[in-house]
């Protein structure tokens, strides 16, 4: 590395005018700090003329431009003598020195091994007006990421490297080394947290997460004390505004090629990214935000205030599809928990024997394969709500300790024997009938009446046709955005079709259906080709529908198609193309009623 790469000094600078730069010293470029390295820049009476952020932060000694620099401060033993050298070999031949091993001491006292560079800076005449001193915290080159040097892998993986695929991760990752300064923080670390790489590099970890347990229980100082991994532990820690964050860690040590523990690794994540929402700026659901002006959508609506007010129990009603998770949402993102996680758990996607260790977390060596403690989603969503979907698959024995949980408001670990406060607000769902499960024996009634002291029951999308006009214009202007579109409307044909299907899989069914549309669009409108062509429904209603109609509509066809509708006349008449006047009258003419 040129000494041009760290500092830019002055034009004609000379050792009789060094006086007068003393005062602010050399610019460090940001490069040295980003690169963990720490730079001194004397002049030939070892006066400090400059130093980057890492050196302040790193050496004893204040690095005030003017006052000497002490190698002895910080450096032990016989590394003293051999620092001497390099610098005198510097100065008075003009000679640098690489890599040096020596072992240091920093501000707090702690020791710790570096690797220190000695290099002479000329001025006009190649005169020797200073020195550049670098030092490397060895650890830090220990447990940096080391790009592929072998000529035989480049061809194959050009793009490939550790440092890359950190940067790429879902999750906030950073590195510490043995004495807890900040060595590496990923981009996704910048982002949850609102801090910049360049803020927090050679800081201690506390002073940027400042979290409930880095006085206590800290994951990464078990971690460094027991080099155990810690999994999914639940911390709140604050971002650079001061806003509380609820986070999920993990920590694991890092060792050099000898097995000696030199730093520790965390990760983290926001806990709304267990469901899937993990955004710059968190999207939170407020009515608005679910479509629909059908009257049994407003009696919902207007329920949602007074709902979110209170702590009760609520259960939310409604087939597969119809929206019953945004409810749960908006209630919560209203309420006086909106500041908590908002934690989702389906009953019916997990197993049966890791559904209550999902609930209520286990310890180690509960049960074969625990190796490690976990916490729970009841732990998890503390201070917020726990969304328990698909309720009404629960089996019974899982229904007996869900019921006490709710009584007691106390919780124990698979396992354990430490009673843990209940502190989230419950809101359940279910597609199922649970009215029948009581009468059939597969749900218990004391259960349902806990669970449902308000409940919600979401319309499927065949009973408010109203409102598909809406989600239409709602998922299109998504949709335009996403695949970076401009469609404005459907053919006329497309949208008696919509208008007209009984949308077995409700509002997730239709958007589903606009995309696989959105895919195969060439212009603004969609048609009927655009559509799912597998789908039976559609072949049939296609069928129905594209081919032009021959001659006048007779009595039986206008029959069939009220018969098909349920005698709704404004379906019968989307179906049919024909106006709501025109329909009837032809049922006149025909004698229909």
């Amino acid at each position: 590395m040129k000494n041009n790469d760290f500092i830019k000094p002055p034009p004609k600078q000379t050792e009789d005018n060094l006086e007068s730069e003393l005062e602010n010293g050399f610019e460090v470029s940001s490069q040295v700090l980003l690169a963990g390295e720490a730079t001194v820049v004397l002049d030939r009476k070892s006066r400090i003329m400059g130093s980057n952020e890492t050196a302040r932060r790193l050496f004893s000694q204040e690095m005030m431009p003017g006052e000497h620099f002490l190698l002895e401060t910080f450096l032990q033993g016989p590394y003293l003598t051999e620092a001497q050298s390099a610098l005198d070999n510097a100065l008075g031949k003009g000679e640098g020195t690489q890599n040096l091993p020596a072992s240091a001491e920093d501000a707090q006292g702690n020791s710790f091994n570096c690797l220190y560079s000695a290099n002479p800076i000329f001025g006009p005449g190649k005169q020797v007006i200073g020195v550049l001193l670098c030092f490397l915290d060895a650890d830090y080159v220990a447990i940096q990421p080391r790009p592929f040097t072998d000529p035989d892998l480049l061809p194959q993986m050009p793009t490939l490297g550790f440092e890359s695929l950190l940067e790429q991760m879902a999750e906030g990752i950073f590195t510490i080394n043995s004495r807890w300064r900040i060595i590496s923080f990923n981009q996704t670390a910048e982002r949850i947290t609102g801090y910049q790489r360049n803020e927090v590099l050679g800081r201690f970890c506390w002073e940027i997460f400042r979290s409930d347990l880095c006085q206590s229980d800290c994951p990464l100082r078990l971690t460094l004390e027991t080099g155990l991994t810690r999994l999914d532990q639940d911390v709140r820690m604050l971002d650079k505004k001061g806003t509380k964050l609820p986070v999920l860690v993990n920590t694991s040590v890092v060792r050099d090629r000898s097995g000696l523990v030199i730093g520790a690794v965390e990760s983290f994540r926001p806990l709304m990214e267990m469901q899937g929402n993990l955004d710059s700026s968190p999207h939170k659901l407020f009515p608005s935000d679910i479509i629909g002006k059908s009257a049994p959508m407003t009696r919902i609506f207007q329920m949602l205030p007074d709902l979110a007010a209170s702590d009760v129990n609520v259960l939310v009603q409604g087939e597969s599809g119809t929206g019953k998770e945004l409810i749960a949402r908006a209630v919560h993102n209203q309420s006086l928990f909106k500041d908590g996680p908002f934690i989702a758990v389906n009953c019916s996607a997990l197993a049966e024997s890791l559904l209550e260790s999902e609930l209520f977390g286990h310890e180690k060596a509960a049960f074969t394969g625990a190796v490690r403690s976990k916490v729970g989603r009841f732990e998890l969503a503390r201070g917020g709500t726990l969304f328990l979907d698909e309720i009404g698959e629960l089996k019974p024995e899982l229904q007996v300790k869900l019921l006490r949980v709710l009584e007691q408001k106390v919780f124990e670990r698979v396992g354990g024997t430490r009673l843990i406060p209940m502190q989230a607000r419950i809101i359940s769902a279910t597609n199922r009938d649970l009215a029948k499960a009581l009468r059939e024996g597969t749900f218990r009634e004391d259960l349902f009446y806990r669970l449902r002291t308000v409940p919600i029951t979401i319309p499927p999308l065949r009973e408010r046709r109203e409102d598909i006009p809406l989600l239409i214009e709602h998922f299109m202007s998504r949709l335009n955005k996403k695949y970076k579109k401009d469609v404005r409307g459907l053919d006329p044909k497309v949208l008696r079709l919509f208008m007209t299907h009984l949308w077995p899989g409700n509002v997730r069914e239709l958007e589903r259906v606009l995309e696989h549309a959105y895919v195969f669009v060439k212009g603004p409108v969609i048609f009927l080709n655009n559509l799912p062509a597998m789908d039976e429904f559609f072949q049939e209603r296609k069928a129905e529908i594209l081919p032009e109609r021959r001659g006048e509509l007779d009595r039986e066809t206008i029959q069939n198609t009220l018969d098909r509708t349920g005698g709704k006349r404004e379906e019968a008449a989307v179906l049919l193309g024909l106006s709501r006047t025109s329909l009837w009258r032809k049922m006149k003419q025909f004698g229909i009623i």
